[in-house]
């Protein structure tokens, strides 16, 4: 029996109050606030954070598939899988697949998952649905879109919930969508794309679903779905005799927003961690037609590892300095920004120690060093390292703050870091208040996109405050 043996989630530290992107556009706001990326993250350093979280006491050498769902690619022309698989630790020979364009990629891309693991193709693949949808400024979408990620390990050992059955369908129509000249999303009418498109599309995946396992639907425990607006959300679990306030898994739409190809998987999660063993799940996704997949936990629900996950998540958390900041983290101000300079060629030739974090450890005196040498820098040992993944947690050695780059309104903390296990690193700090940094201070490493330059996506390590979520 295939199903889930893990999930993890991410959403960014920052949040925006809905109450304060309705007050600069004088219009009316919805409840609650919306996460928000920073400006160093996008749709692929969030999924490497949820694949983190995911792989809380699990081997990533022993995971030989990830697909990477979402809308929101950092290239047209270029798979982003592999470069999470890489950040990940997942070995080379892991098959890597992009699954981009639909809403409901990350639920199809669990059925491909599923399929491959049953025909024993791979034995454990990692779907992670991540999207940072940038909205048109002073639309409802601006105040609905957040931004988050959620990763799921699908196997045949270790299952916290079994994957029972599944259906699918495809239905054409011009609802929701962007083109490649779209900067933003495009809408049909929306009562017409709620009813027609969304809700009838999601109806009609789950009583497929219902006929084809004869469930009765009124006896699940939670159903997990994707939604047009919440109001919409409410309609589906109305027409299916569904309790809406026991039986619809939280989408989180008033802390975090609709976090678009990772939506239903946001409820997943939250199911998963709200569950007891032999609870009944579906979990619901549309786009273009839809999917409905039924799961059943385990007793292994109750006995997962401690991970940071939705609740975790829920209290990490920070006020986004002010709506200027999200234009600014989201560059749809009008300005010129400079380009880096930078090189693919480099880029290749060092993309194991850059993406991967590796650094080396003298075989004769046992010091760990970054970046590769050829001389131990204490022994003065030459060519005797063996290749070791840094740890990504650490205490800062020392510090100063850049005024210059930053524009001088928020100085940039740069910190050299001792790690845990060994090994000294300098970084950039991100997600932070400048004025609490202080030398011994708990930091962990995190995945960012640095910046653009010569054409591509630059992607390294940064650090961040320790936060104590318990």
């Amino acid at each position: 029996m295939v199903g889930i043996e893990s999930y993890g989630v991410y959403f960014p530290l920052y949040r925006l109050t809905r109450a304060d992107i309705g007050k600069v556009w004088g219009m009316p706001s919805g409840p609650g606030e919306k996460a928000v990326a920073n400006g160093d993250e996008d749709s692929v350093t969030m999924a490497v954070e949820a694949g983190f979280d995911c792989l809380v006491g699990i081997d990533p050498g022993t995971v030989d598939g990830l697909i990477f769902a979402t809308t929101t690619a950092p290239y047209k022309e270029k798979s982003s899988a592999p470069t999470i698989a890489m950040a990940l630790g997942l070995p080379k020979d892991a098959m890597t697949m992009d699954f981009t364009n639909t809403l409901r990629g990350g639920t199809t891309a669990i059925r491909v998952a599923s399929d491959m693991i049953n025909n024993g193709t791979l034995k454990r693949v990692m779907v992670v649905a991540s999207d940072i949808r940038i909205a048109e400024q002073e639309s409802f979408d601006e105040q609905m879109f957040g931004d988050g990620a959620v990763a799921v390990l699908l196997s045949k050992e270790n299952l916290i919930a079994e994957l029972k059955a599944a259906y699918s369908f495809s239905d054409e129509m011009v609802g929701i969508w962007r083109t490649n000249e779209d900067e933003y999303v495009r809408h049909f009418e929306d009562k017409i794309e709620n009813t027609y498109g969304f809700q009838a599309n999601i109806l009609e995946a789950i009583q497929g679903l219902v006929k084809k396992t004869g469930i009765e639907i009124k006896e699940i425990s939670k159903l997990c779905c994707s939604y047009f607006d919440p109001r919409g959300l409410m309609a589906i679990a109305g027409k299916l005799g569904l309790n809406p306030l026991s039986q619809l898994a939280d989408p989180l739409f008033t802390s975090i927003g609709n976090t678009g190809t990772s939506a239903p998987l946001v409820a997943f999660a939250n199911a998963l961690e709200n569950s007891q063993p032999k609870q009944e799940i579906i979990l619901a996704a549309h786009g273009d037609g839809a999917d409905a997949i039924l799961f059943v936990t385990t007793d292994k629900i109750k006995s997962l590892p401690p991970r940071v996950g939705i609740k975790g998540n829920l209290a990490r958390k920070a006020n986004l300095f002010s709506y200027e900041q999200y234009v600014k983290n989201r560059k749809m101000a009008k300005k010129e920004y400079p380009s880096p300079k930078t090189s693919p060629v480099i880029h290749w030739r060092d993309k194991e120690m850059e993406l991967q974090l590796l650094g080396e450890k003298c075989k004769n005196c046992g010091t760990v060093q970054y970046p590769l040498v050829r001389v131990c820098y204490v022994c003065h040992t030459k060519d005797n390292f063996e290749t070791v993944r840094l740890a990504r947690r650490g205490k800062i050695f020392t510090f100063t703050k850049d005024y210059i780059r930053s524009g001088g309104a928020q100085p940039v903390p740069w910190c050299v870091i001792d790690l845990d296990g060994g090994g000294r690193i300098f970084l950039t700090m991100t997600d932070c208040d400048p004025e609490q940094v202080k030398i011994g201070m708990d930091v962990e490493l995190v995945f960012r996109n640095l910046h653009q330059g010569a054409g591509f996506h630059n992607y390294f390590w940064r650090c961040r405050p320790v936060y104590k979520t318990a």
